[in-house]
C-alpha cells in the first residue's frame, strides 16, 4: 500500500517592531509572510531523509538522535532538533523548497521547522508547535532564541501583524492597513546567528535582570539607574524603550488613519532603529548605509532592521509601489497541512 502524499507549508516572517525583546518576555509584532517553506513526502522508516535543491546534500537523521549539533550536513542539525524535541512515531522521506531567502533575517531556519513539525505529525496548538521547535532550534544551534519567530510561522493571521507577549504567550491579531507596502530588502550583508553577537546579548540581558528584575516589568529608563556597567545598562535600555515603541505601534494601528498614522509608524521605525544601532549595537555600517538610502526616498515612511541583526535584511513601511527592489510581503496564514 503505498503512504499518502503530506505536505506541510510554513510561512516565514518578517518582524516590524520589538527587536530583542522576546527572549526577556517582552513585546514583538511581527507577521507572518507569503513567502514559505514546504515541506513534501511520505511517512515511514526509522530516519527523516530530505533533500533541498538549495542545499548540496542530503540530509538523513535517524529518530534516536540525540545530539542534533553532530549531524551533517549543517541543515541537518535541525532535522536533528526537531526529532529530538517531538521524537515522532515514524520517519519522513522528502523534499524541501523554500521561497524564503536563507540567511537574511526572515526565520528561514524557523519555517523549516514548523514545517518539518507538522509533516512528521505533530497536530497541536500554534504555541506547542511554536514552543517545540523553538526547543528545536536551541538543540541544533546552541543560540538561546525567544520564541517570536517559530510562533509568528505557526500562528500568522491573514491582513494582521501578531502583537505576541512573549512571557504570557499570548498571540493578538492587529490589522494593518491595506494602503501600506511592507517591503523586506537585503542589506548585502549575510548575517547568522550562531556566528554573531546574539548570545553575547543575551547574557548581558540577563545581567542587567539580576540587578533590577524582569525587564518586560521595567516601564522607564529610570528605572535601570542600579546597572552600573554601561554597556549592559545601554543593551537593557534598548528592551525598555523598545517594548514601549511596540504598544505605541499597536496603539496608533488601533486609533489612528491616514497620514497621522503613517507618520507615526515610520517614526517609530526610525527611532527604534536609532537603539538598535546605538544601544544595542547590532546594526552594520552597510546595514546602515542601506536604511539611509532608503529613508531618503520620497514615499519611504520607515525602515529599520528586522530579524536578529548583524546584517541581513532591513524592512521598509511605504507608499503603495514606491520600492521596486527588494520583496514586497504581505501578512499571511500560518503554518498548515495542504489538503
Amino acid at each position: 500500500m503505498t503512504s499518502a502524499t503530506i505536505t506541510a507549508i510554513a510561512p516565514g516572517r518578517v518582524n516590524l517592531i520589538g527587536d530583542h525583546t522576546d527572549y526577556t518576555g517582552g513585546l514583538v509584532l511581527p507577521m507572518a509572510i507569503h513567502l514559505a517553506t514546504t515541506i513534501s513526502g511520505t511517512r515511514g522508516g526509522s530516519t527523516v531523509s530530505l533533500t533541498s535543491a538549495d542545499e548540496a546534500e542530503p540530509a538523513v537523521v535517524a529518530l534516536d538522535v540525540e545530539d542534533p549539533t553532530t549531524c551533517q550536513p549543517t541543515w541537518a542539525s535541525y532535522v536533528g532538533g526537531v526529532i529530538k524535541a517531538l521524537r515522532p512515531a515514524q520517519g519522513f522521506t522528502g523534499t524541501v523548497t523554500t521561497t524564503v531567502p536563507i540567511g537574511a533575517g526572515l526565520s528561514s531556519s524557523a519555517a523549516f521547522e514548523v514545517a518539518l513539525a507538522l509533516a512528521l505529525g505533530m497536530d497541536d496548538s500554534p504555541l506547542a508547535v511554536a514552543q517545540l521547535c523553538q526547543r528545536a532550534e536551541n538543540e541544533a544551534t546552541g543560540v538561546p532564541t525567544g520564541i517570536m519567530d517559530q510562533l509568528a510561522s505557526a500562528a500568522g493571521v491573514a491582513g494582521s501583524a501578531l502583537l505576541i507577549d512573549c512571557h504570557a504567550l499570548t498571540v493578538e491579531p492587529v490589522q494593518l492597513p491595506e494602503d501600506l507596502d511592507v517591503v523586506v530588502i537585503h542589506s548585502g550583508q549575510a548575517r547568522t546567528l550562531a556566528g554573531s553577537g546574539y548570545t553575547e546579548r543575551a547574557m548581558q540581558l540577563a545581567q542587567a535582570e539580576a540587578v533590577v528584575g524582569p525587564l518586560r516589568l521595567v516601564l522607564s529608563v529610570e528605572e535601570l539607574a542600579g546597572i552600573t556597567d554601561d554597556v549592559v545598562h545601554r543593551r537593557a535600555r534598548h528592551v525598555v524603550t523598545e517594548n514601549q515603541r511596540v504598544r505605541d505601534f499597536v496603539g496608533a494601528l488601533r486609533t489612528l488613519q491616514g497620514d497621522e498614522l503613517k507618520a507615526r509608524l515610520g517614526e517609530l521605525m526610525v527611532q527604534g532603529q536609532a537603539s538598535l544601532r546605538d544601544d544595542f549595537e547590532n546594526s552594520t555600517p552597510i546595514v546602515d548605509a542601506c536604511i539611509d538610502r532608503l529613508m531618503a526616498i520620497p514615499g519611504v515612511h520607515g525602515v529599520r532592521m528586522t530579524g536578529g541583526g548583524f546584517g541581513g535584511c532591513v524592512v521598509a513601511l511605504c507608499e503603495p509601489g514606491t520600492l521596486s527592489e527588494g520583496w514586497l510581503v504581505r501578512p499571511s496564514q500560518g503554518a498548515h497541512l495542504l489538503v
